[in-house]
């Protein structure tokens, strides 16, 4: 539980008393930290070596270097202290850095920096505002993080209920994730948001929510869903016989005909500041009625749009559209996309379930079971495809995880292993002391669950996930992997190349990759941006050395191998033990452009490259 209670948040309103002197300097030291780490780790910034450095700025096996960094304008210096593991990751020790301007010692501030750096960032003039925007804002969350307060990483690794209840432990470390993306330095944009919305909306937070609840004209909008699953099957099971007929009746009232309107939930923060002004003509017009709120109640999870109920927690999630920037993209939805994404969940669901590789490793996807997207003729007629203003009025729901677990399992976000508690503690460290197994051994247990079916996925059928912590949960026994769930599917898994024949309704999901670029859905995805940051942490609490890491990556992957003699020709096409990979970098991506970081439609198209990466599995070649 936060050593603050909900009801004192709820009562601040609209304080901003999160934003404190102390926690201000901790937040903007931990962002520089990044900043040195992730710009460096991206070439993008070259810190030139001092000398050695010893005692508490050498933290794990090994020594660490002293660094300097200067400023565009050669008025600002930065130092600090690092050791550089595999991958090029840059360990750096925040208590370290230290800064000077014209000379004299001066304050840590993640704004400044920015600032100092903007033309090594190459960040345009027209762009660099919003980003420091989305820099404070990132300061911001930091600085709430700390005022509210988090449980220890044991008390996550145990359960807040002791295991007993999982929907709570599950949400529990949901709302307790302090850092976000491990690869972005802004990562906690949400612009547009307040901070009365942020108190009520953001994860950290952990406010319930009631959605609101409108009706849409059907010839205005789009419902799919599953096979065999109908619309008003659909609506009964998550709002419940009373309340359809309740907000039936609301339209009886307003002299309109029930069976011409589709029943949807809106992200509250959506129907205020978006759909009562920019959709004011759909509502004078009677395409959209708002109908009033619904009874359950939801959790924001991480992605902010997708909501967990936790009034009935076998229901589905409800994702909404939101038009906040955040991390790169206006986290809308598209009504065309929302069209195939229950046909392509139908279509993957049928394929991991026929796959015995798959099967004996326990991997699981929860669907995108329904979907209903809303098409304004207006900005339809007036935007390009791809606009924002095209994704502000979808929803989707998305199955609970929880009929998945057996008795005694757990679930948790994947990005819980690369979460560290307020002492330094990380938790996937009190996962490992909850296992009772030697740090080895319960590493080898999730690369069976994670690593190895997308290893697989790419060798057998060039398919690949997005398969970031967010998008993933683990189910847990013991503090122990045991399977994987994907989720996020249809906007998210593309299929590379000719190795499986796709329905014209799921035809959406493929991509033109060129063939040297597919294995980057290992080397970059998983290697790159998540088992960089797990390597070390593992190393810095003296668990896991870096070899140890990868050599248990190595022998899982080569055993699978040897169990799949028939796929040979894939495993050297998609050389996971080349000497090195193409370096593609996702900071650059936002530097580039923060507002729309890629074209979801076309992967490959926008990617920022810097080189090549040297491999840490090619030492285990042979």
């Amino acid at each position: 539980m936060s050593t603050i209670a909900l009801e004192s948040v709820v009562a601040a309103g609209h304080s901003a008393a999160h934003l404190k002197p102390e926690l201000w300097a901790k937040a903007n030291r931990h962002l520089v930290r990044k900043a040195l780490a992730e710009f460096s780790h991206e070439r993008i910034l070259s810190p030139e070596k001092v000398s050695p450095a010893t005692g508490a700025a050498a933290k794990g096996e090994g020594t660490a270097d002293s660094y300097r960094i200067v400023s565009d304008d050669g008025l600002a210096e930065y130092t600090f202290a690092a050791r550089q593991l595999e991958l090029e990751h840059w360990s750096i020790d925040a208590s370290t850095i230290a800064c000077t301007r014209n000379g004299a010692e001066a304050t840590v501030d993640a704004l400044t920096f920015i600032t100092e750096f903007r033309d090594t960032l190459g960040i345009r003039e027209e762009m660099l505002p919003v980003y420091l925007e989305e820099i404070s804002s990132t300061l911001a969350s930091h600085a709430f993080k700390q005022w509210m307060g988090q449980p220890s990483s044991a008390e996550l690794a145990v359960g807040v209920t002791g295991g007993a209840n999982p929907s709570i432990d599950f949400q529990t470390i949901e709302r307790s994730m302090t850092e976000g993306h491990p690869c972005f330095v802004a990562n906690n944009g949400r612009l547009g948001f307040g901070i009365a919305d942020f108190r009520a909306f953001a994860p950290e937070a952990g406010a319930p929510v009631q959605l609101d609840w409108i009706a849409v004209h059907r010839s205005k909008a789009v419902f799919t869903s599953s096979e065999g699953l109908g619309y008003r099957e659909h609506l009964e099971t998550e709002l419940g016989t009373t309340d359809v007929a309740f907000f039936d009746a609301e339209l009886r009232s307003q002299g309109l005909d029930p069976a011409s309107y589709f029943l949807m939930p809106v992200h509250p923060w959506q129907w205020e500041n978006k759909l009562t002004v920019t959709f004011a003509a759909e509502i004078a017009q009677q395409h959209i009625v708002h109908l009033g709120i619904g009874a359950d109640a939801y959790q924001a999870q991480q992605s902010i749009r997708t909501f967990f109920n936790t009034s009935e927690p076998e229901k589905c999630y409800v994702k909404t559209a939101i038009s906040v920037l955040n991390m790169g993209f206006m986290r809308g939805l598209s009504p065309y996309y929302m069209k195939a994404t229950p046909a392509i969940n139908d279509w993957l669901q049928e394929l991991i379930t026929g796959d015995e590789a798959l099967q004996s490793r326990g991997l699981a996807m929860i669907k995108e079971v329904a979907a209903m997207g809303y098409h304004n003729g207006y900005y339809e007629a007036a935007s390009a495809k791809g606009s924002p203003y095209r994704k502000m009025l979808s929803a989707l729901w998305r199955e609970s995880p929880l009929p998945l677990l057996q008795d005694g399992q757990q679930l948790t976000t994947m990005a819980s292993l690369l979460h560290v508690d307020s002492s330094g503690k990380p938790f996937v460290s009190a996962l490992i002391g909850r296992s009772g197994l030697a740090p080895s051994d319960w590493l080898r247990r999730y690369f069976e669950a994670y690593l190895i079916p997308l290893v697989h996925c790419l060798f057998r059928y060039e398919l690949a996930f997005m398969p970031h912590g967010e998008n993933v949960i683990l189910v847990l026994e013991n503090g122990v992997p045991v399977r994987a769930i994907m989720k996020d599917i249809a906007e998210e898994i593309v299929v590379m190349g000719e190795r499986l024949e796709l329905p014209e309704e799921v035809s959406r999901v493929k991509a033109d990759i060129p063939d040297g670029e597919k294995v980057l859905a290992i080397f970059t995805d998983v290697f790159d941006c998540i088992f960089r940051f797990l390597s070390a942490l593992l190393e810095e609490d003296s668990l896991i050395s870096q070899e140890t890491f990868w050599r248990t990556a190595a022998e899982a992957i080569r055993d699978y191998q040897a169990q799949h003699p028939e796929l040979a020709d894939q495993f050297s096409r998609h050389d996971l033990f080349a000497d090195d990979f193409e370096f593609s970098c996702l900071n650059r991506l936002q530097l580039r452009n923060n507002q729309q970081m890629l074209d979801i439609s076309d992967p490959s198209g926008g990617l920022q490259m810097a080189g090549r990466l040297k491999n840490p599995l090619a030492a285990f070649a042979s």
